[in-house]
């Protein structure tokens, strides 16, 4: 059962064991709960042996005193481990779920979020996560527990009275068959209302991220009102699901409460023929007062068991999809970055690489450039193993860089890209994150080095500002340069830059590219710049367009090709800067 269990729910292996712990604990509690009723069925039938002159054993009150207590003991302490195997265990187990989704998702390519809408992972890893905690200590423990103790009291009255136990138990199939029959109708409508959902969740998200946009263009009203709409239509449809839950838990309680008028009817029919005696159909009787309250439960239960198997679905593909893997362990000679005949698309749509081939040495400055579009940040992204190509190879100090695990291949890159993620703590421990075991001292100078020191002095805490979410409280070019200072503390042997200056005016500029020249000296440097004056330094350029090689060779050696794109690219930003003067 547990493996069963385990698989179905997309456990962990310890909560596949909890799981079926929980429910085995809810089996005897149900149990348990019956015994109150032989309890009562002994007093009741010593009560009444004298009015139909039965000679029944007798006990003295004291005995059932005794009794209805060591039954309190036993209750207590089923409810007492029920709690403790569903509750606690269920919080352990919504722990490990979470952290298990996290180390998936720290191992998926990044190809995988762009298919993915972000509102949706976040939904998964926190509200289905907390959905499953409610669903382990709740739900399916209490949904087989009632069915396991129900089948089990069944067995036990049918060896007594078949019968009587047919009278009291034919409603519990018919009950859950009823409310089965509705899963298929109930999971597509389960499925259209979580669309919604992430609708408003997307909403929400766009509006808070694009708030000055809106409120530059007068759109503020307008995107609020059909946000406003987004919001009324899952609250319509939560309430019709609701409505369709109810009806159809309440048409099968009301099942099984036939039950009870059918235990009667066909008591009262064989006590009349003699087959029973009164005694009997009073067992049943007190027996049926208590059988169908777990049941009730269940079937309320067997509702969100459905909808915890759709957020099951949800992690499992996200659980299923192919993480990137490789050696743990490289011993690259030198740090050269190789593009041999790559290709590359993003899920098998039209090629963003063609057959690309070109060498970044070590000890070199080698820049990407060419028109928007052209393929230039997916191929540094490539270089780095963010993605995994669709044919050729890559490879870094010769070393195929597919056969090696993502993180021990990254500890060779020290990476900025154009869209600068900050955290919302210190500058210190934002620089920080370049190399955990740095002093404060070694984060200062790399700092001083991206040309960050003058605008930290002014800070209320120097180092020590907390600098809000992503650097709400810095601008671009500031939180462009703290990244390039995390860059340059880790002082890895491979640097790309993805038009890491292009916040920066051109003062700035000026001298954090004359800070990475000095600390960039014997290592592999893949550069990406739109404006050619930022690479008129390097030592090699690649020119991509429509995801080929167009050129490349050395800048001296560009701009004096006729015809050539870098030629073309050069005397237009030129012009354009001419003209913005004239201005």
């Amino acid at each position: 059962m547990r493996e069963w269990l385990q698989k179905k729910f997309a456990l962990t292996e310890q909560g596949g064991k909890d799981l079926a712990k929980a429910v085995g604990v809810c089996t005897l509690t149900n149990i348990g709960l019956m015994f109150p009723v032989g309890i009562v069925y002994l007093f009741l039938s010593q009560l009444f042996a004298p009015y139909f002159g039965v000679q029944i054993k007798s006990y003295g009150l004291g005995i059932y005193i005794v009794m209805g207590l060591l039954m309190l003991v036993l209750i207590y302490f089923l409810e007492y481990l029920q709690y403790n195997a569903t509750f606690l265990a269920s919080y352990t187990e919504s722990a490990n779920m979470r952290i298990s989704l996290a180390e998936q998702l720290r191992k998926l390519p990044l190809s995988f979020f762009g298919k993915r809408d972000l509102s949706d992972l976040t939904t998964t890893i926190m509200a289905d996560s907390a959905f499953m905690e409610q669903a382990f200590s709740h739900f399916i423990p209490e949904l087989f527990g009632a069915v396991i103790s129900t089948i089990l009291v069944a067995g036990g009255m049918l060896s007594v009275n078949w019968k009587m136990a047919a009278a009291l138990f034919w409603p519990v199939p018919v009950a859950f068959l009823l409310t089965l029959g509705t899963r298929p109708f109930i999971n597509r409508r389960e499925r259209r209302q979580k669309k919604k959902r992430l609708a408003v969740s997307d909403g929400i998200q766009e509006c808070i991220e694009n708030i000055q946009d809106l409120r530059a263009n007068n759109q503020s009203r307008e995107y609020l009102n059909g946000l406003d709409e987004k919001i009324i239509e899952v609250e319509k449809s939560t309430i019709a699901m609701e409505w369709i839950n109810g009806v159809f838990v309440t048409a099968s309680q009301m099942v099984l409460k036939i039950g009870i008028a059918t235990t009667v009817l066909c008591g009262i029919g064989l006590v009349i023929q003699g087959e029973i005696d009164f005694f009997l159909l009073l067992m049943f009787l007190i027996a049926a007062t208590r059988v169908y309250d777990p049941l009730n439960s269940a079937l309320t239960n067997l509702s969100a068991v459905y909808s915890t198997l759709l957020v099951v679905e949800r992690m499992k593909k996200v659980r299923e999809e192919p993480v990137q893997e490789g050696e743990t362990y490289m011993e690259p000679e030198g740090y050269d970055i190789c593009f041999e005949n790559v290709g590359f698309s993003y899920s098998g749509e039209e090629a963003v690489l063609n057959d690309v081939s070109f060498t970044a040495k070590q000890g070199e400055v080698t820049a990407l450039v060419g028109p928007s579009g052209g393929g230039k940040s997916t191929a540094a992204k490539l270089a780095a193993r963010f993605y995994d190509i669709t044919r050729g190879k890559i490879t870094l100090g010769g070393v195929d860089i597919s056969k090696i695990d993502p993180e021990e291949l990254l500890k060779n890159y020290s990476i900025v890209f154009q869209d600068v993620v900050l955290f919302n703590n210190t500058v210190m421990e934002n620089i920080r994150i370049g190399r955990k075991k740095a002093t404060d001292e070694e984060v200062m100078a790399a700092a001083r080095a991206a040309q960050c020191e003058d605008f930290i002095k002014k800070l209320p805490d120097g180092y020590q500002t907390v600098i809000g979410e992503n650097g709400a409280s810095l601008s671009g070019g500031e939180r462009q340069r703290i990244s390039i200072a995390r860059a340059l503390l880790k002082d890895a042997p491979v640097v790309l830059l993805d038009e890491a200056t292009a916040s920066l005016d051109v003062e700035n500029e000026s001298k954090v590219q004359k800070a990475i020249s000095t600390l960039v000296k014997g290592k592999t440097v893949l550069l990406i710049a739109h404006r050619m004056r930022t690479v008129a330094g390097a030592d090699k350029i690649i020119v991509l367009k429509e995801g080929d090689v167009a050129e490349q060779g050395t800048p001296k050696e560009l701009i004096k090709r006729e015809g050539g794109i870098y030629r073309r690219m050069t005397r237009l930003q030129s012009e354009s800067q001419k003209f913005v003067l004239n201005v």
